[in-house]
């Protein structure tokens, strides 16, 4: 039977414990399993490879993708190295120039070195991507929304190419979450996810996952998987699990919230420029309106006139929004990616995307939207 996202949360990938009866999935705090015989067991033979905790998270995060595979990682990082291990030097892959500063760390600085090349162009235009493709192509990586302008991707379109130039398609699906949007409904090969971000949503958690429906890719992975151990604790997948159950109220809540700081926002005298796709003048409004069934809870802004050190003041002023890194908790965080999150992509080439000095990104929680823009006016009005 086919069942709707929430049940799917809820439910996917769980069962009562047999042994016990116990509703909720148990933490299989173990490292290894008995078996009768050599090669004889219940499927599981040590906890690097696979754990049943675990292997429920895996279940429940594909089903809510409508996948019908997934591995969970230590973080969203190990999920990442993981698909770059399919690599080898020479071959190239396109991505975007919004990128997440650990993602663009990780493609210049570990993998560029060992031979891969990576050309950076902008995922919202479609010709971009498909003229960037050359013979040693092998990877299309795609963020959308993007970190931290918001700039939009068509997935099914980039689709289209990938399929057509026979490259492997992975979409960065963290800012969305799968409420939000389904990159495997419209033609990507592999979903990766910040599991810390919203799939958690308490931010107690760092965790990656990489859901897919290709059984060979995911033997692929599943081999680099077991065989490099990125892979998380029983306490972690339990946790992540009980996040997922109210991820379908908590993102309603999110996409509320953020709809209000940003119509709040769009007209304040300190701001100069906002980033959110739900406002009908943002380039990728009729991209959101099509792959995504809302616009989310991540507003990005430009302070009017503020250089670096003002900018930090108005960060640091804040009751209710914390400073902090990360993102999609039920708590609401402002972050400076130029220092932060994006602290290692070069000045001159984050401020060509926007990534400027007085630029500031919103992950707008749960909490009473009347205090939080309550908080926004005390901080920007000081």
């Amino acid at each position: 039977m086919s069942y709707k996202f929430a049940t799917k949360a809820i439910h996917a990938g769980q069962q009562s414990d047999p042994t016990t009866g116990a509703v909720m999935t148990p933490i299989y705090q173990t490292s290894t399993y008995q078996q009768k015989a050599p090669g004889d067991h219940k499927g599981f033979e040590y906890s690097r490879g696979t754990n049943p905790t675990r292997k429920a998270l895996e279940d429940c995060m594909a089903a809510l993708e409508n996948g019908q595979f997934g591995l969970a990682f230590s973080s969203g990082m190990a999920a990442t190295d993981c698909v770059l291990r399919l690599l080898k030097p020479g071959d190239e892959v396109v991505t975007g120039d919004d990128l997440y500063g650990g993602s663009y760390r990780i493609f210049t600085k570990v993998y560029e070195p060992m031979g891969i090349k990576f050309t950076f162009v902008d995922t919202s235009d479609v010709d971009a991507v498909r003229n960037a493709i050359s013979d040693q192509t092998k990877l299309i990586w795609v963020e959308t929304p993007t970190n931290p302008t918001l700039k939009l991707a068509d997935i099914e379109a980039i689709a289209q190419v990938a399929k057509e130039k026979q490259v492997l398609y992975v979409v960065d699906n963290t800012f969305a979450s799968p409420y939000l949007q389904n990159p495997l409904d419209l033609g990507a090969d592999v979903v990766m996810h910040s599991v810390t971000k919203y799939l958690g949503g308490h931010s107690d958690v760092v965790m990656g996952a990489l859901l897919m429906n290709d059984e060979d890719l995911y033997k692929r992975l599943w081999f680099y998987y077991n065989a490099c151990g990125g892979t998380p604790g029983p306490q972690d997948a339990f946790l992540v699990l009980r996040g997922i159950k109210t991820l379908h109220l908590r993102m309603k809540a999110h996409c509320e919230n953020g709809r209000k700081v940003a119509e709040y926002l769009k007209d304040h005298p300190k701001v100069e420029k906002i980033y959110w796709p739900g406002f009908t003048d943002h380039p990728g409004h009729e991209i959101a309106k099509k792959q995504m069934r809302d616009f989310g809870g991540m507003v990005s802004i430009v302070l009017k006139g503020a250089d670096l050190n003002e900018t930090f003041r108005i960060a640091s002023q804040f009751n209710v929004f914390t400073l902090a890194e990360s993102l999609g908790g039920v708590e609401s965080l402002i972050n400076h990616p130029a220092t932060m999150t994006h602290g290692s992509i070069p000045k001159e080439i984050r401020e060509k995307v926007g990534v400027v000095d007085n630029l500031l990104r919103l992950s707008v929680g749960v909490e009473d939207a009347e205090d939080l823009i309550a908080d926004l006016e005390q901080a920007l009005s000081r």
